[in-house]
């Protein structure tokens, strides 16, 4: 970590690198966070995050927050409320059994959740033999998103998602988000 400026606090100081990783676009502001630097306790850097997203995300209307694959993000509690709890889930069973070990864990850290969704991405072919896992999931199911290639090409070209061109899947993607939030 840079070394704090004399007669600044550590939480000060993070919280003005975090300021400073805030890119402000026309529509929306996006906060890139990456890895930890090392092994070690998280506790102090994470109580300082939850505090300063308290603070933050009262100046907009929405919050997304998009953690990595895993569970570590929901058990550090930098978040104590979410309206919506979006869980995507690759086409596997491991990724639907991932998703619903991921709604109790927020159930068990008594994480207070509007609503839990399900979104499978990249479905490649019929969702019939994931039922059983989908309704074990005890989560409200709200789509798929098809398997598409072009997505790989783009992904690829280093193109921004906001240019992707396959109107089947924005459409998709549009429909699912337009029944999350109650359109």
């Amino acid at each position: 970590m840079d070394n704090i400026p004399a007669g600044m606090t550590k939480e000060r100081f993070i919280e003005m690198r975090i300021h400073e990783a805030l890119v402000e676009e026309k529509g929306f502001d996006l906060l890139v966070m990456g890895r930890p630097e090392g092994p070690g306790c998280y506790c102090y850097v994470n109580n300082i995050l939850r505090d300063l997203m308290a603070r933050v995300i009262k100046n907009y209307d929405f919050v997304v927050i998009d953690n990595a694959a895993g569970m570590e993000h929901i058990s550090r509690r930098t978040m104590r409320t979410i309206d919506k709890l979006l869980l995507i889930s690759d086409y596997s069973v491991i990724g639907i059994r991932s998703a619903k070990k991921i709604s109790e864990l927020v159930k068990e850290l008594g994480i207070k959740v509007g609503a839990v969704s399900l979104v499978i991405n990249k479905a490649g072919g019929f969702l019939e033999p994931l039922q059983d896992e989908i309704l074990a999931t005890g989560v409200r199911f709200v789509g798929a998103i098809p398997f598409d290639a072009s997505i790989e090409d783009w992904s690829i070209s280093n193109k921004p998602i906001f240019a992707f061109e396959s109107i089947t899947i924005k459409d998709r993607i549009i429909e699912i988000f337009d029944d999350i939030i109650g359109k």
